[in-house]
């Protein structure tokens, strides 16, 4: 995958047409010819470092991806469990087929190596993969502008990224946020390139942008913005005397760009009946507000304002001097903004640690690095030391910074796929079991790893997989929902807690008027199966007895970050 983007994004080494076999071969030459690999290759490491800190944890939303990757490789099509109906409770296929590919190829939910399952592995893979991709084209933007210190740019920007925990955890969560940021990362480079080198609006650069940009659109549905980059630079750029070269170099991005997203989007609406993911119609986004653009500052604050000063300091002082280093520094900030409006249009997610600001953090951090850098090479020894102090003492200060969230999010990080699995998939199997249920549905709003392990019917109470619940959420019509729940679907066993009572209404009164018992109480809600569903009540009382210690014993020392086994298959039961 690396080596496609760098071939999309340059065919050809400039360094080394301008230069001599004589010189190509001395040493300083091979030293250049190292040193941007070499710096790829430690940033990468510094950023797996950090990584491997938060253990096997794999966030439970990465799973309901996986389940449908399973559905896709077995020829059951877009489902979340075998029998049910084509839902979309996915919003990022390319990263959907990269599950399905690996699966295939038996490298995904097979089994273990070394030890680790390859639900942990495989995905973790390729998040470290596409981190060396993303410094790999840091490396090729900044040899467009300082091709002897490229390697420099990239130290920089990993280091950035790697004191970086919003950008670490969410790039190794199992989710497609690092395919994201590398598609962020490619267009920038790809951009700087065009810019730097004059070739903006040739067909082959606005071929690879535009399939950059398409997928960035089908990795998450808000990196449809990065379509957006290539235009505005090319209207930033274009030559007047070369305007009627930039219309059909526009023309031909918008082509490649609309034809396939366009198929895309009328087989969605062919498979689905609708035009987004069920996962926006679930989550309610609604039409953004001038206000929530605000949220973009909160990213500030958290990646340290001291660094964010320095960066935007030597930036300012690079946009000031005419020349390369503005043009590069321009084309760079265009999809950086993009991303920075995509970002605050978005409402705010429930999960810590800015989950949608991957790409925000990668050409941040490349506008930082690249500008200091190139402010760098126009200092003298004093401003050549002062700003080495201060980005010194800038990063060490945004570390610092994050040293109080990275403990806390390590001792308790965003609802693990291992937990769900466990709590939820694997214990309510165990209940139907004794309660007597062959043929049962339960509800619930934790899916991942449910999906992974259950052998029962599942209704998703947060409405990613389901149509009818998410069109109540999108209505907040949440007497619909509960009617749907309660009195259509009626499911055997039951489960709801915290913001899952509140939100939907499904209150303790509610359940026990539509003639639920508790199983296992946990916060306002727990566990519940409908009386009549089980004749026998001595089996309640008997599924209590054996669910309170275990439960208890389990919510209690609950580990997000250790694995869950070599497989995660239908039908287990808790082994508790």
């Amino acid at each position: 995958m690396n080596a496609m983007l760098l071939a999309l994004l340059d065919n050809r080494r400039p360094d080394r047409a301008r230069t001599t076999p004589a010189a190509r071969a001395s040493p300083a030459s091979r030293m250049r010819r190292w040193a941007d690999p070499a710096a790829v290759l430690v940033a990468t490491a510094l950023i797996a470092v950090r990584a491997a800190r938060l253990g096997r944890w794999i966030v439970d939303d990465a799973a309901v991806t996986f389940a449908y990757a399973r559905s896709v490789d077995e020829g059951l099509g877009p489902v979340q469990l075998p029998g049910t109906a084509a839902v979309e409770g996915y919003s990022n296929p390319s990263w959907l087929a990269l599950m399905a590919l690996g699966r295939r190829l038996g490298l995904f939910d097979h089994g273990a190596f070394l030890g680790v399952s390859d639900l942990v592995l495989y995905p973790k893979a390729l998040a470290l993969l596409c981190t060396a991709g993303t410094l790999a084209c840091i490396a090729w933007t900044a040899r467009a502008v300082l091709p002897g210190r490229a390697w420099a740019v990239t130290l920089l920007a990993g280091a950035a990224l790697a004191t970086n925990l919003s950008y670490v955890a969410w790039s190794f969560s199992g989710l497609e946020n690092p395919l994201y940021g590398l598609s962020a990362a490619a267009t920038a480079a790809l951009l700087v390139r065009g810019v730097t080198r004059g070739d903006l609006a040739a067909p082959r650069t606005a071929v690879a942008a535009a399939t950059i940009a398409l997928l960035a659109a089908l990795t998450r549905p808000d990196g449809a913005v990065l379509a957006g980059a290539y235009p505005l630079v090319l209207a930033l750029f274009a030559r007047r005397r070369e305007l009627s070269r930039s219309v059909r170099a526009l023309a031909l991005h918008a082509g490649v760009v609309a034809v396939p997203y366009g198929a895309f989007l009328l087989w969605r609406h062919a498979v689905f009946g609708l035009w987004v993911p069920n996962t926006a119609v679930a989550k309610a986004q609604q039409t953004p507000r001038l206000a929530q653009l605000a949220q973009a500052g909160d990213l500030l604050t958290y990646a340290g304002w001291a660094f964010a000063l320095i960066g935007a300091l030597c930036a300012g002082a690079v946009l000031a001097r005419p020349g390369k280093g503005r043009r590069a520094l321009v084309a760079l900030l265009v999809p950086l903004l993009l991303s920075l409006l995509a970002y605050g249009v978005l409402g705010r997610d429930w999960m810590a640690l800015y989950r949608f600001a991957t790409p925000v953090w990668v050409l941040a951090a490349a506008v930082a690095a690249l500008s200091a850098v190139v402010l760098w090479e126009g200092e003298g020894t004093r401003g050549r030391a002062v700003l080495a102090a201060a980005l010194t003492g800038a990063l060490v200060l945004a570390h610092a910074g994050q040293a109080e969230r990275e403990a806390s999010f390590k001792a308790h990080p965003t609802l693990s796929m291992c937990f769900v699995a466990e709590r939820y998939g694997q214990v309510f199997n165990t209940y139907a079991e004794r309660l007597g249920l062959r043929h049962a549905t339960v509800a619930l709003p934790d899916l991942g790893g449910t999906l992974l392990t259950t052998r029962l019917r599942v209704l998703d109470l947060a409405g990613l997989t389901d149509r009818r619940i998410a069109n109540a959420y999108a209505s907040g019509d949440m007497s619909a929902l509960r009617d749907h729940v309660l009195r259509a679907e009626r499911p055997e066993l039951l489960h709801v807690h915290a913001a899952w009572v509140d939100k939907p209404g499904l209150t303790l009164a509610r359940l026990a008027d539509a003639g639920y018992v508790p199983l296992y109480r946990q916060q306002n809600g727990g566990d519940f199966v409908r009386a009549d569903a089980v004749p026998d009540a001595a089996r309640i009382t008997a599924v209590r007895a054996w669910a309170e210690p275990r439960l208890d014993r389990l919510i209690a020392s609950q580990d997000h970050t250790s694995g869950c086994g070599a497989t995660l298959t239908p039908g287990q039961g808790a082994a508790l």
